[in-house]
């Protein structure tokens, strides 16, 4: 086996890229990746019936969402079919399977007796050990011969030694009665073929290892590293589904959650190192490692999502912000940014960014640089602009004339004002966010104030006087 560390993702483009896969991807990718390694990618698309470029195409666009970028070109499992049928005719030729003509009849009534016997149903193949001169000229599918002594163990880095016994274990089929091969074969002769040295997948494929290793082991191939993770469930603790927000991943960008914070929340669900929940991009490939992979399912949570992405905007570089919520707007197909609108949202972004743990929740606290006169406010930013309020904004406007525009001076001057209106700064916010902003949650009136500039914060303070 090779020393350099080559992991792989294989998704099924049957649909989106759904969290569980996202999480897959991403552990193979921080292995890969930490230790100076491969991380490939094979798009495992030998059903036909269902698999649709759609769905490849929202697998790779969900990757690149998540910033996950692979080595290479990406693999067609099925464009590899005649490599795969290749495999199975030298096993046949080899006597390490063999031509199996039982009908499916055939097979159903074998079972059906063992069940009246009280006798195991796994299907024994009279074809098994016949002469080839007894062949008739019928369709055959090619089995593989099992092991029918002792017993299998998977030596898994997750969920440790797992022993199967042999006597458990079919003639697994190789190739169909058309000649075509099976999943089970394609995913051993790839992973192969592709050089794979560690196979991180989902538990629900643990017994699929064993039956692969009949494969590497009837070839003479090295096996794998096993690390079968365990699955997410909801905060429930049943298996994860649409309505715990089993969501695909282009789905988690168009509610405008940020890639760092999910690569970060995906990492959690299910590894940890000591007690560390906020982590960068570089700190998870340092860090991460198979045995700080739990065995329990983890179990999805939203508001721990919404912790860490609000942790990760707020430590975002602006104009990297500004590159993703341009990607967020356009997954949300939501109006894109004017390119004044941009200029302004990241010279916002400092007031703007320590808050929002998305980016809905952002450029709702960015309205007051993103709208235009008139400000059109709210109902609760109307409910602050009164007959009271409209008189304070009146007296108030004509002294700010002078003020010099830096936060100190314009904080004395709002708070003198205050003082000298006999009012708490609370009751002169109110109003000033109103006709600022049109909202009654904005960032503080004063980087509202020095963002606008003077000029536009006092023509706005003006239309809401009138």
């Amino acid at each position: 086996m090779s020393d350099q560390v080559v992991t792989r993702f294989a998704p099924s483009p049957t649909g989106f890229l759904h969290i569980g896969g996202a999480r897959t991807a991403l552990f193979n990718w921080l292995y890969a990746r930490g230790r100076g390694g491969k991380f490939l990618l094979r798009i495992e698309d030998t059903d036909r019936e269902r698999s649709t470029p759609e769905a490849t195409a929202a697998i790779l666009q969900g990757m690149e969402w998540l910033g996950l970028d692979h080595d290479g070109e990406v693999i067609s499992q099925f464009e590899g079919a005649d490599r795969h049928a290749e495999v199975a005719h030298q096993l046949l030729a080899e006597g390490k399977a063999y031509k199996c003509f039982s009908t499916q009849d055939e097979i159903s009534a074998f079972r059906e007796q063992a069940r009246e016997e009280g006798k195991s149903t796994l299907f024994q193949s009279p074809w098994r050990d016949a002469d080839p001169a007894s062949h008739p000229d019928l369709p055959f599918v090619v089995r593989i011969k099992a092991p029918k002594e002792g017993s299998t163990v998977i030596r898994d880095q997750v969920q440790g030694d797992v022993t199967i016994r042999n006597d458990q274990l079919d003639d697994m089929v190789l190739l169909r009665s058309d000649g075509t091969p099976v999943y089970m074969l394609a995913v051993v002769v790839d992973d192969h073929d592709m050089g794979v040295t560690h196979v991180i997948r989902g538990d629900d494929h643990l017994n699929n290892a064993a039956r692969q290793m009949m494969i590497y082991e009837a070839m003479g191939w090295d096996v794998p590293i096993w690390a079968h993770i365990p699955l997410i469930h909801g905060p429930d603790g049943k298996k994860l589904s649409k309505r715990h927000g089993a969501l695909g991943a282009q789905e988690y960008q168009a509610m405008g959650y940020p890639a760092a914070g999910m690569r970060n929340y995906l990492a959690r669900l299910g590894w940890s190192h000591g007690d560390d929940e906020f982590f960068t991009d570089e700190q998870a490939r340092e860090w991460f490692d198979l045995d700080g992979i739990g065995k329990s399912p983890a179990r999805f949570d939203l508001k721990k999502l919404e912790n860490l992405c609000g942790q990760h905007i707020a430590i975002s570089n602006d104009a990297a912000l500004r590159k993703e919520i341009a990607g967020y707007l356009a997954a949300a197909d939501l109006p894109a940014l004017t390119e004044t609108q941009s200029g302004d949202l990241v010279r916002a972004m400092y007031c703007l960014k320590d808050r929002a743990r998305t980016f809905p929740e952002l450029l709702e606290k960015a309205h007051f640089v993103l709208t235009s006169r008139p400000i059109d406010p709210d109902e609760k930013a109307k409910k602050a602009l009164d007959s009271v309020s409209d008189g304070i904004l009146k007296e108030l406007t004509p002294q700010l004339q002078n003020v010099s525009w830096t936060r100190s001076e314009l904080e004395e001057a709002l708070n003198s004002f205050a003082e000298a209106k006999g009012l708490k700064f609370g009751k002169l916010a109110g109003p000033l966010r109103a006709a600022l902003a049109g909202r009654a949650v904005t960032p503080s009136v004063f980087d509202m104030m020095l963002v606008l500039g003077r000029e536009e914060s006092l023509a706005r303070l003006s239309d809401a006087a009138t």
